[in-house]
């Protein structure tokens, strides 16, 4: 049985959901339980005051009645599954190293940042920089894979080490900036210079972009292995993704105004 956790009403402050992963609860009680500390600010807040609470195998957790004011949900987590219904605040799995995190609705800025493993789906939107580091760090998602099956906001993917984000919509400007390596997918269209100052890495757009940089070089179209490779590992997970994959792709080859080993796909070059 999954253990439920369903929000009571929209807390008055904005609460850290990040104690609340199946490794750190495995073995506790309820009583134990609804005497943990959510609180972001000095009024205390417990999982007791905040949450109805229905055990189970805390494997496997469910919360119900989420909101935008639910930060750090499944931060830290290194196995098990969360399932969301609702949207969630900033840093929704920030830090992962394992497990599965589903968020049904729309999740706030820097979800999946320092990512290192797991999976995470996000079937509504993301905010602006969804796997990208917090200040003071100096590298964003560095494993896993990330799932939007809406859109993202400005610079997903920012300082991106390692690791595959796929987004089924739309992206804003500056996906994939600074990226270092791994793999950004936006299966439409993108905001204005995607991959600005990337070193390495791979960025692949559907439908083109609003601006490319002046610092990228066309090297022409190309049907390549690895493309092919990539769409069988997403079929699964993107049917419609898989497809753009398998068909001849422009390949740029920039950002050349730093390292310029980075390259940038697009499905619709003219």
């Amino acid at each position: 049985m999954t253990l439920v956790l369903t929000l009571r009403k929209r807390p008055e402050q904005r609460l850290d959901l990040s104690p609340l992963v199946p490794h750190l609860l495995a073995g506790k009680s309820a009583a134990s339980i609804n005497s943990i500390e959510l609180q972001t600010t000095k009024v205390r807040v417990t999982v007791g005051d905040a949450f109805r609470l229905r055990m189970g195998d805390a494997g496997r957790i469910r919360i119900e009645g989420a909101c935008e004011r639910l930060d750090g949900v499944g931060a830290g987590m290194s196995r098990g599954a969360i399932t969301v219904a609702g949207d969630v605040g900033i840093q929704a799995g920030r830090l992962m190293t394992g497990g599965r995190l589903i968020i049904g609705g729309d999740t706030g800025h820097w979800a999946a940042s320092g990512m290192k493993g797991g999976e995470i789906e996000i079937k509504g939107s993301a905010g602006d920089r969804l796997g990208g580091p917090i200040a003071g760090e100096i590298a964003g998602m560095r494993g896993g894979l990330v799932i939007v099956r809406g859109d993202a906001g400005a610079r997903a993917g920012d300082k991106m080490r390692r690791g595959t984000i796929l987004i089924e919509g739309s992206a804003s400007d500056y996906a994939g900036s600074r990226m270092i390596a791994g793999t950004l997918i936006v299966r439409r269209k993108a905001g204005a210079l995607p991959g600005y100052l990337m070193k390495r890495g791979t960025i692949i757009v559907g439908e083109g972009c609003t601006a490319f940089s002046p610092t990228f070089v066309d090297c022409g179209m190309h049907a390549l292995l690895a493309m092919r490779l990539m769409a069988g590992f997403l079929k699964p997970y993107s049917p419609r993704t898989a497809a753009l994959l398998q068909r001849p792709l422009r390949r740029y080859a920039g950002d050349m105004a730093v390292l310029g080993k980075g390259e940038l796909f697009t499905g619709n070059p003219d």
